[in-house]
């Protein structure tokens, strides 16, 4: 499928849909579970080309992995922290997650190993992580850009026992040496600068250690990291993935409908749980019911712009910037200009679909930023810049006013294959 027309929707009732498993927690409990010394059943698991490229790099390296997809479930023999095979050659296609917490796994852990990506991957950064890695005596070989993938690797004798990261550029850098630090002798003491030091990220892999059996301390943002090779658990459930279930809350504000997606609760370990927070500034009712979280909008005559920082689930961008042409004044999204480094420069990318379809919008530097205005949506085609969470947004447009076609619609593959079956089924709801 090259391309997706997207039809109005009018709902006549309440929305209900379940979303897959959450990417965040999926990859960081697969890595947990191999570094554990136990066979973890792994429930609730997204299977998506992130996840895939973290478990088929995993079997290279020598886990033992079962899959049931069907099921949502895995199971993994963890090691206690060594690295079945030695010598290897992995590849983790467009994830994130994959490239940054196993490159810092197989360099504490020692061995000679290829690590390959997609394209798109090559182009993000990893420069910051690579040089603590090259300051800790890993010798590395680049194919291509320096700093960048594809890359060999070798570490023989890691030096390292304190060290700063700065996030402002990803947080993952942080979250991949919290969890294999437990590698280490004599532990890791990592202190964490920049305006993401606290971010939603490093508490959910903090949290996660923690439910792990890692006894994880912390002195400001300076983290302790002991040395742990005996821990870890016999069954994981994974939480729903929230910042999939945005892209359908949205729907209750723009759509005028109540929306509920099964599973997902106000005690997330996810950052964008924040999102649902906005919606209620914007006039929804939002409930914590049994089965999940109730967003209703079908009581909404209309709902106002807003200004607010999204540093910390920047993820859900891409959602607010599509609902503000429909709102009834401007929107100031602030605090996010780290997103440009991620699949895509996400605020390019953002103000360029936004301008083809003809809505205001600008670039605002000093609140490293965006501003949106409201305006009547021309009809056009999205560029996704490869994007999954640019495909998976602007089809909300689309969803309120049958003028939107989305390029490239297969790239939501990354974290959320089924995305656009949910999208039809949707139809057949009302």
């Amino acid at each position: 499928m090259n391309k997706y027309y997207v039809k109005k929707l009018d709902p006549t009732g309440e929305i209900r849909v379940q979303v897959p498993g959450s990417k965040s927690i999926t990859n960081r409990a697969l890595l947990l579970a191999a570094l554990s010394d136990r066979r973890c059943h792994l429930q609730g698991v997204l299977f998506s080309d992130d996840s895939r490229a973290f478990l088929d790099s995993l079997e290279k390296l020598g886990f033992k992995v079962e899959t049931d997809e069907k099921r949502a479930e895995v199971w993994i023999q963890g090691t206690g922290g060594r690295i079945p095979n030695s010598h290897a050659v992995i590849d983790v296609r467009s994830a994130g997650t994959a490239a940054r917490f196993l490159t810092v796994m197989l360099a504490l852990a020692g061995g000679e190993y290829k690590i390959t990506a997609s394209s798109q991957m090559c182009r993000r950064p990893m420069q910051p992580l690579l040089e603590i890695l090259k300051n800790a005596n890993v010798k590395f070989g680049f194919d291509n850009e320096t700093d960048h993938l594809p890359f060999t690797m070798k570490s023989e004798k890691f030096c390292l026992r304190e060290i700063s990261v700065d996030t402002k550029i990803s947080s993952q850098f942080a979250s991949a040496l919290l969890m294999a630090g437990v590698l280490l002798e004599d532990g890791l003491r990592l202190t964490l600068s920049g305006d993401r030091a606290e971010g939603s990220y490093v508490k959910m892999t903090v949290a996660m250690m923690r439910q792990f059996g890692i006894e994880i301390a912390r002195e400001g943002n300076t983290y302790l990291v002991p040395s742990a090779h005996s821990f870890g658990l016999e069954e994981y459930e994974i939480e729903p993935d929230v910042s999939g279930a945005c892209y359908f809350y949205a729907m209750a504000p723009l759509l005028k409908t109540d929306v509920i997606v099964s599973g997902v609760h106000g005690n997330s370990l996810q950052g964008d749980i924040k999102f649902l927070s906005v919606l209620q500034n914007m006039g929804c009712i939002l409930e914590d019911m049994a089965d999940g979280i109730q967003i209703r909008g079908s009581g909404l005559a209309s709902y106002p712009g807003t200004e607010l920082s999204m540093k910390d689930f920047s993820d859900q961008t891409m959602t607010m910037a599509v609902l503000a042409p429909f709102a009834t004044s401007l929107t100031l999204i602030r605090n996010i200009g780290h997103i440009r480094f991620q699949e895509s420069d996400r605020i390019k990318a953002v103000l360029t679909e936004l301008t083809r379809m003809g809505i205001a919008c600008e670039e605002v530097p000093e609140a490293d930023g965006i501003r949106i205005m409201p305006g009547e949506v021309e009809a056009c085609e999205v560029e996704t810049y490869e994007d999954h969470r640019m495909a998976m947004a602007f089809t909300l447009i689309g969803l309120k006013t049958g003028k939107i076609t989305i390029r490239d619609p297969e790239c939501c593959k990354k974290t959320f294959e089924h995305y656009f079956d949910l999208i039809e089924e949707l139809y057949s709801q009302t």
